[in-house]
C-alpha cells in the first residue's frame, strides 16, 4: 500500500501540470511578449566590442563587462520562447488550410484571404521571438571572444620571464622587502602604542582578549593531540561495530579544533587594535594557514596510518610518507605567509624581488614532493594473472607525475619563469590533497556500507562502494578544474553549454528534456509493473485460462506497457524522432542484417507467446533434446533435461523445426517396450504372460486396453511388442524399469530363454588346419556369450570362448558354397 500511495503522489504531480494546462487555458495562450530594452543592449554591446578592440581594459573589468554581457545572454535565451503557443496555434490552424497552393490547384479566394492572413499573424508573433535569437548570437559571440581575451593574458601572465633568481645580482632586491616589510611592520605597532585612543581601546577589550588568548591556547595545545588520542582509541576498540566511522567523524577535530583556536587568536589580536595594514593582512592569513597545515596533517594521518592492514594500503613506508607530508604542509602555510605579506606592498614588488622570494619556496617544496612522489610509486609486483593491478597502476601513474614536476618545476623557477613554476607545483599539492580526500570519503562511505549490509571485508568489493568512488570522482571535476587554473565563468559557461542540449532538427536535448523523458518513462514502467502483479496474483488465478495462458497475457501486457510507456515518454518530453528518419534508414539495413538472428527469435518469441504450442511445465522433444520447459522469453526458451542441466533453445527452432510436446493437452502417452525370446519359446504362453505383467501396472490405462503383439521373426529371438498408454506420461522410464523387472524375473522362472546373437561358421580345409576331416563342418559360435539364459536351461554353449576367439573373423563365411579362397592366398594352407 505504501509503494501505491507513493505511485499515486507521483502520478499526481506528473498529472498537476496538464490540469493547471486544462482548466486555465488563457493562462496557457496569453503570454505576454517578453520586454527586452534593445537600445541599452546596443549600448552595452558596443561597449564591450570597443573594449576588445582597444585591448586596454583590465582582465577584472573583462570580468565584470562579461557578467553583464551574460545576464543579456539569459533574457534573450528567455525572450527566443516569447508567444511560442500562439506560434503553434496559428501553425495549427494554417495546416489545417490543406497543402500550400500552386499554380495548378490555387487556393479558393475565402482560403487564400484566411491563408494570408494567419500568415501575417504568424510573421508578427515570431518577429519578438526572431530578435531575440539574433541578439543571444550576437551575445554568445562577445562572451567567447573575452574568454579568449582572458586566457591569452592568463597564458602570456604564466610564460612570463623573470631575471633569474640564480643570479646573485637580484638577492639584494629581496633582501630589501624583508628588511622594508619588517621595518613596516615596526613602525605600524610603534605609531599604534603611541596612540592614546588604540592604547584605551586594547585596555577596555583586555578581558576578552585574554579570554580569547586563552581558549586559543587550549584549543591550538590540548586539542589536536586530544583528538588524535581519542581516534585512535576509537580504532583500537573492536567491541564497537562501525569504530573506523565514529573515529573517522571525531578526527575530524584535528582540522576544526585549531583553526577555531586560530580564528579566536585572530579576534584577540585584532581586538588590540594594534595592527596596522601590513600586520592586519599577516594576521588575517593565520587562519589561512592554519588550515592548510593541519588539513594536509590530518589527510596524512589517516592515509599512512602505521598499523598493518588497511590502513597502510597506499606505501609500505607510512612514516616517511606521514613527514613529507607534514613538511609540506608546513611550506603550504609559509607560501600562505608569504603571499601575504608582499600583497600589501606598496609599490607592488619588482619582478626580480618576486622570484627571489617564490623560488625558495617552490625549490624546498619541490624536494619533498620528489620523495613523495618515490614513496607512491610501488613496486610492480604482478597479481596472478599476470598483471599488475589497477590501485597499483594509478599510484604509480600518480607518483610518475608528481616526481616529473618535482623536477620541472623547481628548473623554470631558477630559469626565472617562477609563475609557471608556482602555477605548476601548488596545483600539484593541491589535486594530492582533493585525491586523498576522495579517497577517504570513499573509504567513509564503504565502512557505512559494511556497517548498514553487516558485510565483512569482502564487501569492499562490493559495486555500491565502487560506485561511490566513482562518483565522486566526477563530482571533483570542477574542483581540479579550479585548482588548475580554470575561472568559474569557465565552467558556468560550460554548464550553461551542456544545459543548451544538443540540437537534432527541431528537437534540443538537454538535461531537462531526458529528465521528463526519464520520469514519464520511470512512471508508466511503474504502472505496467503495478497492473501485471495485479493481473497475475489477483485477477487472472480467478479465471479459467491455463497457466501458460495466463503467462502469456502477463508477458505479453508487460511488453505493451513498456512500449507505450516509451512512446509517451517521448511525447511529452517534446522529442521529435523525424529528425533521426535518416540515421535510422541508414542504419536499418545494417542492423537488420547484424540482428537477423535475434529479430527472427524475437518475432518467434512472440509467436509462441500468441500461439501456445508450448506452455511452461510441458515436456517437449526438441533438436534432439528432451526436457520439461522451465521459462518462455521473447528469444529463446529454457528447458531443464531430465539430468538437470540447462538447455537455452532458440524460438525460431521451436516456431519451424519439429517439436514434439508429450504433455501438450494431457499427460497421457503411450509406451512401447520390445521383447525378444529364443526360437522354441511357446508364443502364446510369452504373450499371455506379457499381457499379464502390463495389465497389473497401477499407471497403464484400461481403456485403450494394453496389447502385446508378435512382430515378427529376427535373425536371433521371437520380437513381441508391449503397448500400453499410461496415464501420467512422466512416469515413463519408471514404469518400463518395473516392468522389465518383473519380465525378467518371470522368464527365468518359466524357464523361457532370452536371445543371444548366434553365427554359423564353416571351416574348410579343416585336415590342414588338424581339426576335423578335410570335408567342411559348421559350427555354431555366440557372438555374445549368455549370461543366464542357457545356463538356467541346463544347456551348455556350442563353442567355448577360447573356440570362439580361435577363429579368424575375416573367415566367417554364412554361405556355406563360398568356399574359394581369397586372392593371393594358398588354398592348402588357408583356415577360416
Amino acid at each position: 500500500m505504501r509503494g501505491l500511495r507513493f505511485l499515486l503522489v507521483i502520478l499526481g504531480l506528473a498529472v498537476l501540470p496538464l490540469a493547471a494546462g486544462l482548466w486555465l487555458p488563457d493562462a496557457a495562450v496569453a503570454q505576454d511578449v517578453a520586454v527586452v530594452d534593445y537600445a541599452q543592449w546596443e549600448k552595452d554591446a558596443q561597449g564591450a566590442e570597443d573594449a576588445l578592440a582597444a585591448d586596454r581594459v583590465s582582465s577584472q573589468a573583462l570580468e565584470s563587462l562579461r557578467e553583464r554581457i551574460v545576464a543579456w545572454r539569459s533574457t534573450f535565451g528567455t525572450a527566443q520562447n516569447a508567444n511560442a503557443a500562439q506560434i503553434e496555434t496559428v501553425k495549427a490552424q494554417i495546416a489545417a488550410l490543406g497543402p500550400a497552393p500552386t499554380e495548378e490547384k490555387p487556393d479558393a479566394p475565402e482560403i487564400a484571404d484566411r491563408r494570408k492572413a494567419l500568415s501575417d499573424q504568424l510573421s508578427k508573433l515570431q518577429a519578438p521571438g526572431l530578435a531575440a535569437v539574433e541578439a543571444y548570437s550576437r551575445a554568445d559571440g562577445l562572451i567567447r571572444q573575452i574568454d579568449a581575451r582572458i586566457r591569452a593574458r592568463q597564458a602570456s601572465e604564466l610564460l612570463r620571464l623573470s631575471p633569474t633568481p640564480a643570479n646573485p645580482v637580484n638577492w639584494p632586491a629581496g633582501a630589501a622587502v624583508l628588511t622594508g616589510g619588517l621595518h613596516t611592520l615596526w613602525k605600524e605597532a610603534d605609531e599604534a602604542w603611541n596612540n592614546p585612543a588604540r592604547r584605551t581601546e586594547l585596555k577596555n577589550n583586555l578581558p576578552v582578549i585574554v579570554l580569547l588568548l586563552a581558549i586559543a591556547g587550549i584549543l591550538l595545545v590540548r586539542g589536536p593531540d586530544f583528538i588524535e588520542r581519542l581516534s585512535v582509541r576509537l580504532l583500537t576498540r573492536a567491541s564497537i561495530r562501525g569504530g573506523d566511522i565514529v573515529a573517522a567523524v571525531v578526527s575530524l577535530g584535528q582540522v576544526i579544533v585549531p583553526v577555531l583556536g586560530m580564528v579566536l587568536l585572530v579576534a584577540a589580536m585584532l581586538s588590540t587594535g594594534m595592527t596596522g595594514m601590513r600586520s592586519r593582512a599577516l594576521i588575517s592569513a593565520l587562519p589561512q594557514a592554519a588550515f592548510y597545515f593541519f588539513t594536509l596533517r590530518w589527510l596524512a594521518s589517516w592515509l599512512f596510518r602505521s598499523e598493518a592492514g588497511e590502513g597502510a594500503f597506499l606505501t609500505d613506508r607510512p612514516a616517511e610518507a606521514r613527514f613529507h607530508v607534514n613538511m609540506i604542509a608546513l611550506m603550504a602555510a609559509l607560501e600562505a605567509f608569504r603571499r601575504a605579506f608582499i600583497t600589501e606592498v606598496r609599490p607592488p614588488l619588482s619582478m626580480a624581488a618576486q622570484a627571489v622570494w617564490a623560488a625558495p619556496f617552490v625549490c624546498i617544496l619541490a624536494i619533498f614532493l620528489f620523495r613523495l612522489g618515490l614513496i607512491l610509486r610501488p613496486a610492480q609486483a604482478p597479481s596472478e594473472s599476470g598483471r599488475t593491478e589497477f590501485r597499483d597502476k594509478t599510484l604509480r601513474l600518480i607518483g610518475t607525475a608528481v616526481v616529473a614536476i618535482s623536477v620541472v618545476a623547481p628548473a623554470l623557477a631558477l630559469v626565472g619563469y617562477v609563475a609557471a613554476a608556482n602555477a605548476l607545483i601548488w596545483p600539484t599539492v593541491a589535486s594530492l590533497g582533493l585525491l586523498g580526500l576522495i579517497l577517504l570519503l570513499q573509504r567513509f562511505a564503504t565502512d557505512i556500507y559494511l556497517v548498514a549490509t553487516r558485510s565483512g571485508a569482502e564487501g569492499r568489493e562490493a559495486l555500491l562502494p565502487v560506485l561511490v568512488g566513482f562518483g565522486l570522482a566526477i563530482l571533483a571535476l570542477p574542483a581540479f578544474a579550479l585548482i588548475w587554473g580554470a575561472r568559474t565563468a569557465d565552467l558556468s559557461e560550460l554548464w550553461t553549454r551542456f544545459s543548451e542540449g544538443l540540437t537534432l532538427g527541431e528537437t534540443r536535448l538537454s538535461p531537462a528534456v531526458l529528465l521528463t523523458f526519464l520520469l514519464i518513462f520511470a512512471i508508466g514502467y511503474a504502472l505496467t509493473r503495478l497492473t501485471q502483479g495485479a493481473l497475475k496474483s489477483a485477477i487472472l488465478p480467478r479465471t479459467k485460462l491455463e497457466k501458460g495462458v495466463q503467462n502469456a497475457l502477463v508477458s505479453g501486457l508487460g511488453y505493451l506497457g513498456i512500449f507505450l510507456a516509451a512512446l509517451v515518454a517521448i511525447t511529452g518530453a517534446g522529442i521529435d524522432l523525424s529528425a533521426l528518419g535518416y540515421v535510422v534508414g541508414a542504419l536499418s539495413v545494417g542492423i537488420g542484417f547484424g540482428l537477423q538472428n535475434i529479430v527472427q527469435n524475437f518475432v518467434s518469441g512472440i509467436i509462441l507467446l500468441i500461439e501456445r504450442p508450448i506452455s511452461e511445465g510441458d515436456m517437449i522433444e526438441v533438436t534432439n533434446q528432451t526436457g520439461i520447459v522451465k521459462g518462455i522469453s521473447v528469444r529463446s526458451t529454457w528447458i531443464e533435461t531430465f539430468d538437470r542441466t540447462d538447455v537455452i533453445v532458440p524460438n525460431a527452432d521451436l516456431v519451424s523445426g519439429v517439436v514434439t510436446n508429450l504433455t501438450r493437452r494431457n499427460l497421457t502417452g503411450r509406451i512401447i517396450i520390445p521383447i525378444g525370446v529364443a526360437y522354441g519359446s511357446d508364443s502364446r504362453k510369452v504373450a499371455a504372460m506379457l499381457l499379464e505383467i502390463v495389465e497389473a501396472q497401477p499407471l497403464v490405462a484400461v481403456d485403450p486396453a494394453p496389447a502385446v503383439h508378435l512382430v515378427g521373426f529376427g535373425p536371433d529371438s521371437l520380437n513381441f511388442e508391449i503397448r500400453a498408454i499410461l496415464s501420467d506420461v512422466n512416469f515413463k522410464m519408471g514404469v518400463q524399469t518395473e516392468m522389465l523387472h518383473q519380465i525378467y524375473e518371470r522368464f527365468a522362472a518359466e524357464g523361457i530363454e532370452l536371445p543371444f546373437p548366434q553365427r554359423d561358421i564353416w571351416l574348410h580345409n579343416a585336415d590342414a588346419a588338424g581339426i576335423i576331416s578335410a570335408r567342411p563342418k559348421k559350427v555354431v559360435v555366440p557372438a555374445v556369450a549368455p549370461a543366464a539364459g542357457p545356463a538356467a536351461a541346463g544347456q551348455a554353449p556350442p563353442a567355448t570362448p577360447h573356440a570362439a576367439a580361435a577363429v579368424d573373423p575375416r573367415r566367417i563365411r554364412n554361405d556355406p558354397e563360398a568356399d574359394e579362397p581369397e586372392r593371393g592366398g594358398d588354398p592348402e594352407e588357408e583356415t577360416g
